[in-house]
């Protein structure tokens, strides 16, 4: 079987998606001999920095294809059927909503079969939650286009069983068309290393001058963001903590309201802006956070608990979309527009040290329960699928 890979979602600013493909692509290279794989990138750069990172190159089943034109362009569209004709693939694999339509007949199979792994619905289910995206401005046009690429999929991926339902309930698709894959944690993530002496360079849960919040993620208003600022500065008026609060993710000019926020209520010396970091910078946050809080109106899987979980800090997240489904009973579940039971669930891991520790006993078996290689094993089973 030969199977094409669409590697372009990986920018130069690794999101949730690009992780995705790049940690896809890195373990089917290591696991994966029976099938060919012609993975598309095109951006020069892009492609060697992932074939560095993925040891693409050493598997002598994967070759890459240069592109010359990009994801959304009416090229992509355009040409990139016949391109796909000619490498006379078996499959082809979008991670993500964006395949070019004329290559895959509608509602039947294709002489290549499509699969396209859809994240969430975030923009169909909820626009309000993401009101300055494209995605809102050009509602219809979304809303179209979700549906094409649902009825020209052979199957559709998610990561989640809480985003199978969306998917199915929303593209109206039939449910053995919908797989439902778990992502998986990266190796990296893991707790602080310990010393010489046996002891690490802190110990989680001990009392220090001051205590960190960790957030990650972007500024979309469905992260909820500026109700976990409002959550952090009820903390520290009405308990007097020493507390600060560490926000990690690209700036978007689209939503200044959680900076403004802070402001308002005159606790911005004590959020810290870091912007996007490094795999490395960010494990360093995961480390040394207190607790971990995700208190998002929606998650399709939220792949931060998970991280944070692996570095053995404890996690507050919402009780909406795939969350509870992720943190499986190993986080503190507070409702997003609850922000008095923000509060007090911060407060409890923040000045109980026992909570805090079982918590992080919790959220490191959690973790350990998603691999990479378990994902990438579903992934080929279902390309094995979608060929036959």
């Amino acid at each position: 079987m030969k199977i094409g890979i669409d590697a372009r979602w990986i920018f130069k600013e690794l999101s949730g998606i690009g992780s995705y493909t790049r940690e896809l692509l890195r373990h089917l290279a290591r696991l994966e001999r029976a099938h060919k794989f012609v993975i598309y990138f095109s951006d020069p750069g892009l492609r060697d920095r992932t074939v560095a990172e993925t040891d693409l190159l050493r598997a002598p089943n994967f070759s890459t294809c240069l592109l010359p034109f990009g994801l959304f362009s009416i090229r992509n569209q355009l040409r990139l059927p016949g391109l796909l004709a000619e490498a006379a693939l078996d499959v082809f694999h979008s991670p993500n909503y964006m395949i070019p339509l004329h290559a895959f007949p509608r509602g039947r199979p294709g002489r290549i079969r499509c699969v396209t792994t859809i994240h969430d619905l975030i923009p169909l289910m909820f626009p309000a939650y993401a009101p300055r995206a494209w995605k809102r401005r050009f509602f219809m046009l979304y809303r179209w286009l979700m549906h094409e690429v649902a009825v020209r999929s052979d199957l559709v991926l998610t990561d989640s069983r809480s985003s199978r339902d969306d998917v199915v309930r929303y593209l109206r698709l039939p449910p053995e068309r919908v797989l439902a894959i778990p992502l998986g944690v990266v190796p990296k993530f893991q707790p602080p290393a310990r010393t010489d002496t046996g002891a690490t360079g802190w110990t989680p849960g001990s009392a220090r001058a001051e205590q960190t919040i960790l957030w990650v993620g972007r500024a979309d208003p469905y992260k909820n963001l500026v109700g976990l600022i409002e959550a952090f500065a009820a903390l520290r008026k009405q308990y007097q903590l020493p507390v600060e609060l560490r926000i990690v993710g690209p700036k978007d000019r689209r939503y200044p309201e959680a900076s403004q926020r802070a402001a308002s209520l005159g606790v911005e010396d004590a959020v810290t802006w870091l912007g996007y970091l490094s795999d490395d910078c960010l494990l360093s946050e995961y480390q040394n956070a207190d607790v971990f809080v995700q208190p998002s109106w929606y998650e399709g899987f939220g792949l931060s608990v998970l991280e944070a979980f692996a570095c053995g800090t404890p996690v507050i997240c919402s009780n909406k979309g795939s969350l509870p489904e992720v943190a499986g009973g190993a986080a503190l579940i507070v409702q997003p527009q609850d922000m008095i039971g923000l509060t007090e669930a911060m407060r409890r891991v923040l000045t109980d040290f026992r909570l805090a520790r079982d918590m992080r006993e919790r959220g490191l078996r959690q973790a350990q329960k998603f691999t990479w290689e378990a994902t990438t094993r579903m992934t080929l089973e279902a390309y094995q699928k979608a060929a036959s």
